[in-house]
């Protein structure tokens, strides 16, 4: 007697269940257990802006100080940089300059790979043969080299095109060849390391 009401009992809890609306199922299964948080997410390395030597005069000389550069690789951009003039540190390292400070925005051309115009504006006398080689060494150490001729075996060798900077101005113009640079800027230059003659005016 007591088992049937046991059992009667149940019968009447699983029927008011299912008339309240609450649906029976089967095991669902939830896929793998978790293994772990997710680490971070990788962080991007942001490159070090390029490094160009300015050309600067140390007691007439003239002498190569490196400056990052962000966008070494435009002529204009760097050249910029040049006129502006020493900054605070490279003038703690007595670096002056024979450049004229511009008004206006120099413009800088490139054309048939090996000829550099630089024009001043608003700049009516030319410039001193120091602030020439200023600017000759500053743009024949950021721009690319020019490209080496094919050989043609029945030509004699021939040397690559040495590139030529322009500078004009208000009604005047003065053309420097880059060989008169040195090769290759001492890294320490600017910092107590070796500068470049030719630089008086």
């Amino acid at each position: 007697m007591r088992r049937r009401a046991r059992l009667f009992a149940a019968l009447m809890g699983f029927t008011a269940l299912t008339g309240c609306g609450v649906p029976t199922s089967d095991v669902i299964e939830a896929g793998a257990p978790a293994s772990g948080m997710p680490g971070p997410a990788p962080t991007e390395v942001l490159a070090e802006p390029a490094t160009v030597p300015l050309f600067f005069l140390t007691d007439g000389e003239l002498t190569a100080y490196p400056r990052p550069a962000t966008d070494a690789g435009d002529l204009a951009s760097v050249v910029r940089l040049l006129l502006e003039g020493p900054n605070e540190r490279e003038r703690a390292t007595s670096a002056t300059t024979d450049l004229p400070r511009l008004t206006g925005v120099p413009s800088v051309t490139v054309t048939d790979g090996v000829t550099i115009t630089v024009t001043l504006p608003d700049t009516p006398a030319p410039v001193s043969r120091a602030a020439l080689l200023q600017l000759t060494c500053t743009v024949r150490h950021a721009s690319p080299p020019a490209p080496t001729p094919v050989p043609r075996p029945s030509a004699e060798e021939t040397a690559p095109p040495v590139p030529t900077l322009q500078v004009t101005g208000t009604s005047w113009t003065m053309t420097s060849s880059t060989s008169a640079c040195p090769a290759k800027p001492s890294t320490e230059a600017g910092a107590g390391g070796p500068s470049y003659g030719d630089g008086g005016g």
